[in-house]
């Protein structure tokens, strides 16, 4: 009997590989199928709504049994929210797993190097320094919400106040703006139509520092006045310290948190967060890593593989606040960071002064095209792209270079594997790899390589 798409079928996961798709074995079928969002040894009922070239894909409708490895997860909002994926598994079997995925997939494309296994996260609840919550409803025409997408949902949202993966904090501060805009009787915005005021609530902590900034993100199609909002919002009882509350205003069509214009509440349009000794200045919309006692693991593991960089010069490509750029300065003869988010560099260089580095330079372009305009020739490179890897023109710019050594940091284990296929083909061998976990309960993993060009 072949899978058809429309059956309901049962299955055990016999193991899940990169992001989170399940392998279902199902009984007196000698295909497999992919079905997202379950645990190694669960029996799951599924749906199957793809079939092509051989490949079956399922969509979770019911777990029949429970994985023998399955806990209580931590946050009451778990199964329904989208915003985590494993925490009804625990910490060391995701550890586990994640490592077992990155492994898999570094070895279809390497060969002879070492993998370093993974380093946990030293918070495992409470990590997160940054939440983008949205405003919606959770059911059509329901009340007000404001929270995370419904699992498996693009319009429907859960207010999630109890959310375990941030402080108390969040959850206080996300209650008091959902309770202030029922009662203004303020409609959201809606994503088909584009009609609507509120967006989204955008909030940022220093973990080291305490500090809170707090962003309303609305359309223009209304003028609203805050004042009150910002009243309830300093006389919280809160463990951190707000220093910033803000109004965005966003008209752009896509669901993201995009920055018009932004009015100044109370307060400042900036928070202060430390890492391993030195301090970060942080807008509202820079990048910076999301678990900022994860991002120290990272970045040591980063400068341990980087090894002696005296009297070198090191390209940071894809720099963001150029926080891997500030932590390599003091002991290189220059770093050069280039990024593409205009933002994000004046925040760089901001924080080179205010750590004392003279050293740094930072360039805002697309590295594809910023990297003709540097003079400098460097000894070794630091890659840290976004999700989706390298462009391949700027990834054989890259290799132009000659470097004797690349370390590789990617926040998406599959892009990389694509991008070293490239680099090993063009004389670069990987020597070492290790998975660093800043995302507890999620299916995502950072990865660290070491690469060394090969003489022949």
């Amino acid at each position: 009997m072949s899978v058809k798409k429309g059956q309901v079928l049962e299955g055990i996961i016999r193991r899940v590989i990169f992001p989170n798709k399940g392998i279902v074995e199902v009984e007196g079928e000698e295909k497999t199928v992919i079905v997202k969002n379950g645990l190694p040894g669960q029996k799951v009922r599924f749906s199957v709504n793809k079939v092509c070239n051989g490949k079956c894909e399922g969509r979770l409708m019911e777990i029949v049994e429970k994985s023998p490895l399955e806990i209580e997860p931590a946050c009451l909002h778990f199964g329904f929210c989208g915003g985590c994926t494993y925490q009804n598994l625990p910490y060391d079997e995701q550890l586990a797993m994640k490592a077992a995925q990155v492994k898999a997939l570094l070895d279809e494309v390497c060969k002879d190097y070492v993998f370093e296994g993974i380093k946990e996260s030293p918070r495992k609840l409470a990590y997160r320094n940054k939440m983008e919550f949205s405003f919606g409803d959770e059911v059509k025409e329901g009340p007000l919400a404001l929270g995370m997408h419904k699992r498996g949902s693009f319009y429907d949202i859960v207010t999630v106040e109890e959310c375990k993966i941030v402080d108390a904090d969040y959850g206080k501060i996300l209650r008091c703006v959902l309770n202030y805009c029922e009662e203004e009787k303020l409609g959201f915005y809606h994503k088909m139509s584009h009609k609507g005021y509120l967006r989204h609530l955008l909030v940022r902590k220093g973990e080291k520092t305490g500090e809170i900034l707090v962003d309303i993100i609305t359309s223009s199609q209304l003028i609203s006045d805050f004042s009150v909002l910002k009243e309830r919002l300093l006389s919280l009882q809160l463990r951190g310290r707000i220093v910033g509350i803000l109004h965005t205003y966003n008209d752009s069509l896509a669901d993201v948190v995009h920055n018009d214009r932004t009015e100044i509440l109370y307060g400042q349009d900036y928070f202060f967060e430390e890492l391993l000794g030195l301090k970060f200045k942080i807008s509202p919309f820079s990048f910076f890593q999301t678990n900022s006692s994860g991002a120290e693991v990272l970045y040591q593991t980063a400068r341990e593989y980087i090894g002696k960089t005296k009297d070198k010069v090191i390209f940071d490509l894809y720099s963001g606040t150029g926080t891997i750029a500030q932590i390599l300065a003091p002991v290189a003869k220059k770093v050069i960071g280039i990024e593409i988010v205009e933002e994000a560099v004046k925040a760089a260089r901001v924080n080179a002064g205010l750590n004392h580095l003279d050293n740094c330079e930072f360039i805002a372009g697309d590295v594809r095209k910023a990297i003709d305009l540097v003079n400098d020739k460097p000894d070794l490179i630091v890659l840290d792209p976004p999700r989706d890897g390298i462009h391949p023109k700027a990834l054989q710019k890259i290799i132009g270079f000659g470097v004797e050594k690349m370390v590789y940091i990617s926040c998406k284990p599959t892009s990389l594997a694509r991008d070293l296929v490239v680099l090993q083909d063009e004389g670069y061998a990987v020597e070492r790899a290790v998975a660093v976990d800043l995302f507890p309960g999620t299916y995502h993993v950072e990865t660290i390589v070491l690469l060394q060009r090969q003489h022949t």
